[in-house]
């Protein structure tokens, strides 16, 4: 064809690509998700189907004090007027309205099932049931009164508000959340009282500072209530900059039993958290042995929440078994801010506490001024009418007769009393009984109390003073509404400090003897055995490393590539065989042999490699969480650890494959938690055979030849300053070079 395109007579087409055309249509919709459905309004704290259901109620008249209809007729009124989605998005943000644990001031009144903090979904919309509370009523006050700007409903047919006059400071009070394109948002819910007090002390001090705020504002306030446990810093950071987060945790109590046990009684969980989910999870884990502080479950939940959490052992602390579960579920959780909101101009933007406060208080100041000056229209409106009803019973008889005889009364009555057409429409439209006496002398005090209040109201639009005062009353008997009934629901608190670990009182102390051959074979004897007895072990294996230890010890194996090993003293190979070779036990690498054998109590140890250096290391760094172990002596080259022995004296001994003995004060050491540390001893051949620490008052010992120990009371022809090349050692010390 020569021609592919086809057009219809007079119709214009652009070209465009098709890059630049998917451009501006994501872009419209970005903007329209961002604006119309995602991201509340600073002012009233609404999304725009949460606000057209409220004014759909209102025009349903579903006030506080009026009966229920059926929750259908409200979410056909929203869809069929104003909002055009589908009946079950609208129903699920009605549902969310009206739930306890959801909102921490509900702005719907629902009779029926409206969900549960388990998850379960609410009943359909025939069978429910709903009404406005007294918050939705403050949000809506005015809306009368030219308060807000109205704008077409999408068919054009009829108008919806573009926000709401919010009496009530919505947007922190019941916080909100929402994904829009490219960015989100998440308020959590606040204290009415708290927000009321600090909005009072913004009035009078628009620039007060965050920390100022924060003696008002304490933190968010949960429906759900729990513990607040985020540090204080944390908290006003976040409110400083709009961004941030809050740890919260269960609340939970502990029950005594008969026999002196014990129980944990969970009443209260963090907010939206899901009970049933919680629990199924926590059910999980213990099945898996992966609560080892826990023996059972039990959900009994009635109307108030009852979590029981049974522990393993009464000898346990309620302390750590809560600690142990905040860290493993969600019984503890982070419920992020991020105060993202469209201001005034309708544009996104990520306020602080103060800049959202300040954007309420604005917005009550610009609806006092409407509603002003629509009662002004209102007053004058009425004075005029009131000024031609006072002119009839002045001239009552004239009035009558013009009625009577003129065939265009309504031109006669302008003509002969000057009067306006208002006020011709409004006397001709009187009732008889209107003309009593009494009428006139009403008619007159009636005049007076509005051109009194119109006098009023235009000393208050003349003076912000004056209408800060007005706001300032208004959020007074706002936060009155709620003092008396209103407590805070989340407490603040702090994180106990635990510094060991809850496994360990499981676990029943007994003394063992732990044995590692020369081949790298583990294994736990019960009790603690003679440290020279005849072991057993594989052919071709012999007698390596014996250590005295006790169940709740965590074993440290110290290896020639300079890492520690952690092995748990209740988890080793028991029995009568010959144990489990170590590189089953840890990520051991084949050619890598076991040096020392510790317990992992507090203290130090010196640690030292062929090369001749050293370092001291606290033994709680040494403990490796993995098997993988822990890197302490870093290595160059060919060079091996050689030595690690406990800290316990104030000199150190050093001897060289050359028998060259060293001694120098510890003080000389550094204690690192890494490195390769600094040289003990220098050798020109050879390198370092081994290290030990003593007391100089008790002498340096070594285990000489038939099992004997010899001590050595007088070093101080070997002492001098570190990294020496060192003497010979005395006579009889051993071959080759090694103190044990």
């Amino acid at each position: 064809m020569a021609n592919d395109t086809f057009t219809n007579p007079g119709e214009h087409i652009d070209q465009t690509s098709f890059s630049d055309a998917l451009s501006e249509r994501y872009l419209a919709y970005a903007l329209s998700t961002i604006t119309s459905r995602s991201l509340p309004d600073v002012r009233d704290g609404l999304k725009p189907v949460h606000r057209r259901l409220l004014f759909a109620m209102r025009q349903l008249k579903l006030d506080p004090g009026q009966g229920f209809k059926k929750s259908a007729r409200v979410v056909g009124d929203v869809m069929g007027k104003f909002h055009p989605h589908g009946d079950a998005a609208i129903y699920d943000a009605m549902v969310r309205l009206a739930q306890e644990f959801a909102m921490r001031y509900r702005l719907v009144d629902g009779q029926g099932n409206f969900g549960n903090i388990d998850g379960d979904n609410a009943a359909a919309m025939r069978y429910t049931e709903a009404r406005m509370t007294e918050v939705a009523r403050l949000l809506l006050d005015g809306i009368d009164e030219d308060s807000v700007d109205f704008r077409p409903t999408y068919d054009g047919e009829s108008e919806e508000p573009v926000l709401l006059p919010a009496g009530f400071p919505n947007l922190l009070a019941n916080g909100a959340q929402g994904i829009a394109v490219g960015m989100a948002t998440s308020i959590p819910p606040h204290n009415v009282i708290e927000l009321a007090d600090a909005s009072l002390h913004l009035i009078k001090h628009p620039n007060a500072s965050i920390d100022t705020l924060m003696q008002f504002v304490k933190g968010p306030d949960f429906p759900t209530g729990g513990l607040l446990v985020e540090p204080a810093d944390s908290i006003r950071d976040a409110y400083a900059t709009g961004r941030g987060g809050f740890r919260v945790r269960a609340r939970w109590e502990i029950e005594k039993e008969k026999g002196g046990g014990w129980q944990i009684v969970v009443t209260e969980i963090p907010y939206q958290v899901q009970k049933s989910r919680l629990i199924e999870r926590l059910a999980e884990m213990l099945n898996a042995k992966k609560l080892s502080v826990l023996a059972d479950i039990r959900d009994e939940s009635a109307e108030d929440l009852r979590i029981v959490l049974e522990p393993k052992s009464r000898r346990l602390e309620p302390e750590i078994v809560m600690e142990s579960l905040f860290k493993l579920s969600d019984l503890e959780t982070r419920v992020p801010l991020n105060l993202n909101v469209l201001d005034a101009t309708g544009r996104p933007s990520v306020m602080d506490l103060r800049g959202a406060l300040n954007a309420w208080l604005a917005h009550r100041q610009v609806v006092l001024q409407r509603r002003a000056h629509f009662r002004l229209g209102k007053i004058a409106h009425r004075l005029e009418v009131l000024e031609g009803y006072l002119i009839v019973y002045l001239n009552l008889d004239e009035v009558i007769a013009i009625i009577r005889e003129s065939e265009h009364p309504r031109d006669a009555l302008i003509a002969r009393f000057d009067l306006t057409e208002i006020q011709a429409n409004a006397i001709l439209d009187m009732r008889l009984r209107s003309l009593r006496r009494l009428e006139e002398m009403a008619l007159r005090t009636e005049r007076d109390n509005l051109v009194a209040e119109q006098a009023d109201l235009q000393s208050l639009l003349a003076d912000e003073d004056q209408q800060w005062k007005k706001i300032s009353t208004e959020i007074r008997e706002m936060k009155d509404i709620f003092a008396k009934q209103d407590n805070r629901r989340t407490t603040l608190a702090d994180v106990p400090e635990i510094d060991y670990d809850p496994t360990e009182i499981l676990v029943e102390r007994e003394p063992i003897t732990i044995i590692c051959s020369a081949k790298g074979w583990l294994r736990a004897m019960k009790g603690h055995q003679e440290l020279d007895s005849e072991f057993k072990f594989k052919e071709g294996d012999g007698p390596g490393l014996v250590l005295h230890a006790e169940t709740t010890d965590k074993i440290l194996l110290f290896a020639d590539n300079g890492r520690f090993y952690t092995l748990a003293g209740d988890r080793l190979p028991r029995g009568r065989g010959f144990g489990e070779p170590i590189s089953l036990l840890t990520d051991l690498p084949a050619d890598i042999e076991i040096i020392t054998l510790l317990r992992g109590v507090p203290g130090k140890m010196l640690v030292a490699a062929s090369t001749g250096h050293g370092l001291i290391v606290d033994t709680q760094s040494a403990i490796a969480q993995t098997r993988s172990g822990k890197q302490i002596l870093n290595l160059p080259g060919d060079a091996r650890a050689v030595a690690c022995c406990m800290v316990d004296g104030d000199m150190v001994a050093s001897v060289g494959v050359n028998r060259k003995l060293l001694t120098f004060p510890i003080s000389e050491l550094p204690e690192m938690t890494r490195g390769r540390g600094v040289i003990l001893q220098r050798f020109k051949d050879g390198g370092l055979a081994d290290v030990t620490v003593y007391h100089s008052d008790k002498g340096l010992s070594w285990q000489a030849g038939g099992g004997r120990t010899r001590t050595e009371t007088d070093m101080s022809n070997w002492i001098a300053k570190r990294a020496g090349a060192g003497k010979l050692p005395p006579t009889g010390f051993p071959r080759p070079a090694k103190f044990t």
